[in-house]
């Protein structure tokens, strides 16, 4: 590497290198460790690999240098099985969504950013390189400014959970100032994230939890916190409301939010099975049964409650985005991390999460 020169060892990235618009990385990065899964299974099947090749940048692409990736029920899922009918032909993948870090470097048409710029952001859920690597690559508009007032550790909890959240509430939902939202699962990172989008928008917020995150909830704005281990939801709640995001997705939970709703509400589900049937059936067939599925279920509750029905999904949002760094920003949107691990315990990380031994988020320090 002409004029290079490597720090530390941890990682074959080079470190120091003249800053530019690089539509190239050859010259100036060899490779970097990865988090890599060669095959679906338990934690055990992650393997951290060094020299794993560092990509070309497209045009409009922004090479990060992470430091510190989240843990998401994605990764867990994908790890195991879930969504093999895209990851299965390109194994092994570098898993991982979310992402906080500094720009290493820019691709040609990038505008927003430069190198050196702490950033986060969050990749879409069929990206297949993904974030648990020392250089992440994203597109601009998958990334933001990181406020300064929030640790990379903070901030790389908040973009996957909370972009999901935003897509339901305001690209499905469309919620509104003084509107009423029920988010089913509350304690959990999209829905507590969910919650502090509606009370930041105006909403009066209900959600359904788990005894030891109810303080955590009310504090965050919502005006009514229902432990469903020990409280009958729908005795206990009253009224009708606008939007109904259902992190939990069962037939329990949809038929309870589908009656809570007013004529015009929307109801959104997390958990939405194209995957799922894509997976079972492959893509000829899978597809096109749930895009049926789907269509059946939105013209049924249309007719018999006259409400919305959505699977809904995150994907990039700049303006979501932009709105989540704001909030960030000025303190009203934050996801609790609960435990961190180093990169090089990543099957820790994950079998702590498999073993539910960790409720709340957990971290990884690069």
């Amino acid at each position: 590497m002409r004029g290079m020169r490597s720090l530390r060892g941890t990682s074959k990235a080079v470190s120091i290198f003249r800053p530019a618009r690089l539509s190239s990385l050859r010259s100036i990065f060899t490779g970097c460790r990865a988090v890599m899964l060669p095959r679906f299974g338990g934690p055990e099947v992650l393997e951290l690999r060094e020299n794993v090749p560092v990509p070309n940048l497209n045009p409009n692409e922004v090479l990060v240098r992470a430091k510190a990736v989240s843990v998401n029920p994605l990764d867990c899922r994908i790890r195991a099985g879930y969504g093999r009918s895209v990851f299965q032909p390109h194994l092994p993948i570098i898993i991982g969504r979310d992402v906080s870090g500094e720009v290493a470097a820019v691709g040609n048409s990038v505008k927003s950013f430069r190198v050196g710029q702490e950033v986060f952001g969050a990749l879409h859920p069929t990206a297949l390189r993904g974030t648990y690597t020392d250089y992440g690559v994203l597109s601009e508009e998958e990334l933001t400014e990181k406020p300064a007032s929030v640790s990379h550790v903070e901030a790389s909890a908040i973009p996957f959970a909370a972009l999901t959240a935003w897509r339901a509430l305001k690209s499905n939902a469309r919620i509104l100032e003084g509107q009423r939202v029920l988010v089913f699962g509350g304690g959990g990172a999209v829905g507590f994230a969910a919650i502090q989008i509606a009370v930041a928008s105006g909403c009066h917020v209900t959600a359904s939890c788990v005894g030891q995150t109810r303080e955590r909830i009310l504090a965050a704005g919502a005006e009514q916190a229902v432990d469903y281990t020990t409280e009958d939801i729908e005795m206990v709640v009253k009224g009708k409301f606008d939007a109904v995001l259902d992190t939990i997705g069962r037939p329990e939970t949809e038929r309870i939010g589908i009656n809570f709703l007013r004529k015009g509400g929307n109801y959104m589900t997390l958990q939405g099975e194209a995957a799922s049937l894509t997976d079972r059936y492959g893509f000829v067939i899978g597809l096109p049964l749930a895009t049926s599925l789907l269509a059946k279920k939105k013209i049924q509750y249309q007719y018999s409650h006259g409400i919305d029905y959505w699977w809904s999904y995150m994907r990039a949002d700049p303006e979501g985005l932009a709105e989540i760094q704001r909030l960030v920003g000025a303190g009203k949107l934050k996801i609790p991390v609960e435990k961190t691990f180093p990169i090089t315990e990543v099957v820790a990380a994950h079998e702590a999460k498999e073993k539910k031994e960790i409720p709340g988020k957990v971290v990884l320090e690069l």
